[in-house]
């Protein structure tokens, strides 16, 4: 910066007011101070900047999977939020370890980072005192509700109700579900599942338990798991709500496997609008849940925290919109000309 100041005839002040676009600079003066920079090769040293100000300019995202394509298509959306507004993501990873996730909120590596995304799967309502942490941090998921933390969560009873209203409008009447949790009060599993019966309910049918598939961690593999595991029961099924697509692709293989007509026999939707679904066959009905929304609004909430921007303002929690993307697996070759 001096070399560039004593190049272009001006203070050290002048040049650092230019790098930092500081609007109030005569346009002759603001020219002799670029072309010196270029005739230098001069760079700003965004390190020694953080550190002046504190900061390392490095935000964590912790997520369960990046195998699990929602996972990682969200932190895709994520680190382009971030870049959009100066940011780096280091990515950790806790395969919904409980312990896992309990060393992303206390482990060395927050020294690293100046706040946190987190998705936490294996921690519950009971573990929120754990969350109340002295960096910034954005809460994601269902988990945890009320805690110490902004919060930005999908609608997922609204949405999981919409979605098989959709199938309810088809005519469909024999609805099974694809990814159930056994015991589980609280999670996307649940909150999906309440959606599911609230549907039924008002459409004035029974649940009936027969329909309720199962399924452990919700892969491909175990969607086709359950899947099977429903067909070989004998219960009768016009209709399959995978609780998420992943689930849902692994139904839609097992249907495809056994030749039982999609949509004609039964009719398939899932939950997510991961990229994989516009090029399944058929192509999936899912639920686009607001990926994009909950990406800028986590990474806008962050940034807020980390700037102090209000610095006593009380904790947030944002639910995002979503939408049913109409596709071939529930209304067939018609569904390509209906809006998505």
């Amino acid at each position: 910066m001096h070399e560039v100041a004593a190049r272009a005839g001006v203070s050290i002040k002048t040049v650092s007011n230019v790098v930092n676009g500081y609007q109030y600079i005569r346009p002759a003066t603001k020219e002799r101070v670029e072309a010196a920079i270029a005739d230098l090769g001069y760079q700003v040293n965004i390190s020694a900047r953080n550190l002046r100000r504190g900061r390392t300019g490095i935000i964590g995202l912790a997520v369960p999977e990046l195998s699990l394509p929602y996972f990682a298509e969200l932190a895709d959306s994520l680190i382009r939020a971030a870049e959009a507004r100066g940011l780096t993501v280091l990515i950790e990873q806790t395969g919904a370890v409980r312990e896992r996730e309990l060393e992303v909120l206390s482990g060395q590596r927050r020294h690293l980072t100046d706040g946190l995304i987190f998705s936490p799967l294996a921690l519950g309502p009971q573990d929120a005192a754990a969350l109340h942490v002295d960096f910034p941090m954005v809460l994601l998921g269902e988990r945890i509700f009320g805690g110490p933390a902004d919060h930005v969560t999908m609608n997922n009873v609204e949405a999981a109700r919409a979605a098989t209203q959709h199938l309810l409008d088809l005519g469909r009447r024999r609805i099974a579900v694809v990814g159930a949790h056994e015991g589980e009060t609280m999670g996307s599993a649940a909150l999906r599942v309440q959606g599911y019966r609230q549907a039924l309910e008002e459409a004035g049918l029974a649940v009936d338990p027969a329909l309720v598939g199962e399924a452990g961690l919700w892969h491909r593999a175990t969607g086709a798991e359950t899947m099977e595991r429903l067909l070989d029961s004998g219960v009768e099924i016009d209709a399959v709500f995978g609780l998420n697509d992943a689930l849902a692709l692994g139904a839609l293989h097992v249907l495809h496997a056994r030749r039982i007509d999609v949509p004609g026999q039964i009719a398939v939707i899932g939950f997510d609008d991961i990229e994989e679904t516009a090029y399944s066959s058929p192509t999936l009905t899912t639920v686009a849940p607001g990926r994009e929304q909950i990406a800028t609004t986590a990474v806008d909430l962050l940034l807020a925290r980390i700037e102090e921007v209000e610095p006593d303002a009380p904790f947030v929690q944002v639910v995002t919109d979503f939408e049913i993307v109409v596709r071939e697996s529930t209304l067939g070759e018609q569904a390509v000309a209906a809006p998505s």
